[in-house]
């Protein structure tokens, strides 16, 4: 994997910092908030933290004293081990289309980044850490080509359970939903096959299907439904068919929250509404009940949800949070802005926001993990 690495610019030596995390929580967070505490300090500079991603500035409401706050060696110290984000985060309050309301109660979207380096400049702060996925690191861009010329350098570090960003091998927190999913999903094998069911388990993962996949094959399902493949129920329902002439009176079936029957649309939960996205949802319940109605068997809905993103990281996502971390500080120390750390065997090294802001990186369907599931008989839907 070859990455452009930006120019550096030493000048405007760096003295404060400022941390975010934004959009939703990963673990592992917790990890790179401490890798970055500790590499500043160790070279004199001073950090701080912005509450729930960019409403510590931008929400004086719900933050009134301390929405950006000074953070202290002690304050990182044991949260390694630890889910969530010291911080705290959120998925609402984009700062580029930032909810408003008229007097009449109507809302309304305005471009905030301006006041986000505006505040940060006044408080003497030099650079920007951002920790999130595509949304924030498409604020980070903004914020890097709109802060550089106040004197605000912006770099990014790559979080999402989903796996959908682009240009890095992985982000962390990926690997442990997928190893909980995993485990979840060996559960339901014996309690599937003690009634002779048919389990469909739905996980996170938004457009893409990084993280059905890899636990769907791990756990051994007969059928992944993932959104770079749209499904046909028929197929998924012949497979099952197949395993009970064969005996195997049971099925497991994962899907991607994304995923679309190839004459269908996506299941929602609720329409995206002012300043915000869509929710996805509902696509396991509703494959429950088409599979139960075309072969006659029992079938059941799981939905993992918001237990995938909870818990303590894996020993992978501890170290690939902590590298990312110490990273993003090096490159400061480099003269670095406009950049995201990335993994990308054997080294964490540097890719323009450019090149990452507003991508999707999805499941390739010529890769080898597709390939393999073909080779031992996992049914994709087509």
């Amino acid at each position: 994997m070859s990455f452009s690495i930006p120019n550096a610019n030493p000048s405007n030596p760096i003295r404060r910092i400022a941390i975010s995390t934004g959009g939703g929580d990963a673990p592992g967070l917790n990890a790179v908030i401490r890798a970055v505490v500790l590499a500043a300090l160790q070279r004199g500079w001073e950090c701080f933290g912005i509450r729930e991603g960019f409403n510590g500035i931008l929400r004086p409401d719900r933050f009134p004293i301390d929405g950006v706050f000074a953070i202290s060696k002690d304050q990182v110290r044991g949260i390694n081990h630890l889910g969530g984000t010291i911080l705290g985060t959120t998925n609402h309050g984009n700062p580029m289309r930032f909810v408003m309301k008229n007097a009449d109660g109507s809302e309304y979207e305005v471009d905030r980044t301006d006041d986000i380096i505006q505040h940060l400049r006044a408080m003497e702060i030099d650079a920007l850490i951002c920790i999130g996925g595509d949304g924030t690191l498409t604020i980070a861009h903004a914020l890097h080509q709109r802060g550089l010329a106040q004197g605000l350098r912006v770099i990014g570090v790559p979080k999402t359970i989903d796996n959908d960003l682009d240009k890095t091998y992985t982000t962390f927190g990926f690997d442990t939903a997928v190893a909980f999913a995993t485990e979840c999903i060996d559960r339901l094998h014996s309690t599937a096959e003690s009634h002779r069911r048919i389990m469909v388990v739905e996980v996170m993962g938004r457009y893409a299907g990084w993280i059905a996949l890899h636990a769907g094959m791990a756990s051994t399902a007969h059928a992944i439904l993932i959104p770079e493949i749209p499904y046909d129920i028929h197929q998924v329902a012949q497979k099952i068919h197949a395993r009970t002439k064969a005996g195997r009176h049971y099925s497991i079936v994962v899907v991607a929250e994304g995923a679309q029957a190839k004459d269908g649309q996506r299941v929602l939960e609720e329409q995206a509404r002012v300043g915000g996205v869509e929710r996805l949802g509902g696509v396991g319940e509703q494959l429950a009940h088409q599979l139960e109605a075309i072969t006659g068997k029992e079938a059941r809905a799981v939905v993992l949800g918001h237990l995938l993103r909870g818990g303590s990281p894996t020993s992978f996502d501890r170290l690939s949070a902590m590298r990312f971390g110490a990273a993003a500080v090096r490159a400061l120390d480099e003269g670095h802005s406009g950049i995201m750390v990335a993994l990308a065997f054997p080294n964490v090294e540097y890719v323009n926001l450019a090149e990452v802001a507003g991508r999707m990186k999805a499941v390739p369907l010529d890769g080898d993990t597709i390939q393999t599931g073909r080779d031992i008989g996992i049914c994709f839907g087509d």
